[in-house]
């Protein structure tokens, strides 16, 4: 007989970015970390199906799962900190929601009844919310609540939590609630009125939190606790502070240091193996070490905006840890170097990572930044769109074929070295038609790809409508750039790396969703490896090369 799970619903109150997604990620860490079995999903309240269409301005990250779901970014945290896959049930839109309801609707699956929020909309999110406990088999669902208490659009999502809270027993659901304590400067004092009103909100909504956790950016007293405590009507050692940190994984052991595992098993009356959080702590500890500095170019056009590459960041990170090495992360705009500019900011970097993205506005900037990591010998990693625009400036510069392109931003160029997958010819629709989730990939023996794996069939996770042009696979070889990781049928195009450099490799795939802070993804720990042989041997010199000022 299957066990029902708990359920733990995190909202979020006073502002939104509070936190949420870290704080969950991180109770699942330490959940996990006493032998539970956890599950996590993310209710958005947007009505788009999925963020897949959304722009990274609007959204950050898409994050894709093996399964091959677009989702929102907080997913690619839970996977981090719980190393657990994730699934397209741990991410629930309001969309999603509608259209089911809408479609269940046309085929008259409701005859006769006249379809409202409530009961329909909320039975069906209460339906995914059940779904992702029974298919997992967890012993713990954390579903965390997109927006802030007070939001209109998260009004039908907060109600099936409080009807859920009903339908299951009390002692089987934890409410928590994430607030935030703004800091007045003048009196030099942390206000809690914000968090008592966005309480109160959820109040009237008819859930009434189990536990509130306090971020700040100061450290939280215990006069501020016990306040919240009396006004929020919740127990003194429900009230967690977190304050803001540094480096994201030391949450998890701030959380353990609360003593909120212990509370939550009391409270859900569990029987669990005392937590074992020493890997946690032994990244921690290697990560404030002292270390020699690695600069590591990021080239892309979001780059005002961090969240766009979390997962790209995070990867460094995790890869640098290993190697005992702290990484400054510059950040490059594309569209500043296809005008021309900001130039010099690739001089005295140890390596280029070119990411994904979509649309030609600074392609051009990429494919410079290319030229500079081929030419001058300095590690490029690069990302899907970051393998294409290597092979479009191979094919320029070294090929000498005018004009080389992708036909995705430029339909009429003489040299589509990259083009539109066949099976992706006769779509038209824009959400969730790309080549998504997780693909095999075979290694050539003996490659960059093969040294970096030690294996020579992966698994990896794709979002991308076009590939590397077969029609040139040969010539492109014959000239040093060779396609060392192909799909079983050697159809598609996966890994390419160029001969003649210490290390230039882009794939077509997306490993930074693979890399976890313990288990660094085998190409970004290869990637780190040549950049900082690269700074040991070369050492930060200013380079001539034919892409001097007359390329710019």
């Amino acid at each position: 007989m299957a066990v029902k799970p708990k359920y733990i619903f995190c909202t979020g109150g006073v502002v939104s970015s509070v936190g949420k997604g870290l704080t969950v990620a991180a109770i699942g860490r330490i959940l996990k970390a006493r032998g539970l079995k956890v599950a996590i999903q993310k209710l958005d309240p947007y009505l788009n199906v999925d963020p897949g269409t959304m722009s990274p301005y609007q959204h950050g990250e898409v994050f894709v799962t093996a399964d091959g779901a677009e989702t929102d970014l907080d997913l690619g945290h839970y996977e981090r900190f719980t190393d657990e896959n994730v699934s397209r049930l741990s991410n629930v839109t309001a969309g999603q929601v509608y259209l089911t309801v809408i479609e269940k609707e046309r085929k008259g699956d409701y005859l006769g009844g006249t379809i409202q929020v409530v009961p329909h909309i909320t039975n069906e999110i209460k339906r995914c919310i059940k779904l992702l406990g029974q298919q997992t088999s967890a012993d713990v669902v954390l579903v965390e609540v997109g927006g802030t208490a007070g939001d209109i659009e998260s009004l039908p999502f907060l109600e099936a939590l409080r009807q859920l809270r009903t339908e299951l027993k009390r002692r089987d659901t934890l409410s928590v609630h994430v607030t935030f304590l703004p800091h007045i400067g003048a009196t030099d004092e942390l206000k809690t009125k914000p968090t008592q009103h966005s309480v109160r909100e959820l109040r009237g909504i008819g859930i009434q939190p189990n536990v509130i956790i306090a971020r700040s950016d100061h450290p939280v007293t215990e006069d501020i606790m016990s306040k919240i405590a009396l006004f929020c009507d919740v127990d003194e050692d429900a009230v967690i502070p977190l304050e803001t940190v540094k480096n994201i994984y030391a949450v998890p052991l701030s959380i353990e240091e609360t003593g909120l595992g212990d509370f939550i098993l009391n409270h859900f009356r569990l029987d669990a193996d005392p937590p074992d959080l020493s890997e946690w702590q032994e990244i921690i500890s290697k990560r404030r070490e002292v270390r020699d500095r690695l600069r590591i170019g990021i080239v892309g056009k979001y780059v005002e905006l961090r969240d766009a590459y979390m997962s790209v960041k995070e990867s460094i990170a995790h890869a640098a840890i290993r190697q005992n090495q702290d990484v400054e992360i510059r950040w490059i705009h594309s569209g500043e170097l296809e005008k021309g500019k900001r130039l010099d900011e690739l001089h005295g970097l140890d390596g280029i990572i070119v990411p994904s993205g979509f649309g030609y506005r600074g392609i051009e900037g990429k494919i410079k930044a290319a030229r500079y990591a081929r030419e001058n010998k300095v590690p490029y990693l690069g990302l899907c769109l970051g393998m294409q625009v290597m092979c479009i400036e191979f094919a320029r510069n070294v090929l000498q074929l005018e004009d080389a392109n992708s036909s995705e931003f430029d339909m009429s160029t003489p040299h589509p070295v990259i083009d539109l997958m066949a099976e992706q010819r006769a779509i038209t629709d824009m959400g969730g038609t790309m080549r998504l989730g997780e693909y095999p990939c075979i290694l050539q023996p003996r490659s960059l790809a093969a040294q970096a794996y030690q294996a020579d069939r992966i698994m990896e996770r794709h979002r991308h409508r076009f590939e590397f042009n077969n029609h040139y696979r040969e010539t492109f070889s014959a000239s040093g750039l060779s396609f060392s990781g192909l799909s079983p049928d050697r159809v598609l195009v996966e890994i390419a790396e160029l001969q003649d450099h210490p290390f230039m490799l882009g794939c077509q795939f997306h490993p930074e969703f693979l890399s976890r802070p313990n288990r660094p993804h085998p190409l970004f720990s290869a990637f780190i490896e040549a950049s900082t042989e690269y700074r040991d041997e070369i050492g930060r010199i200013s380079v001539e090369s034919a892409w001097g000022k007359d390329q710019a």
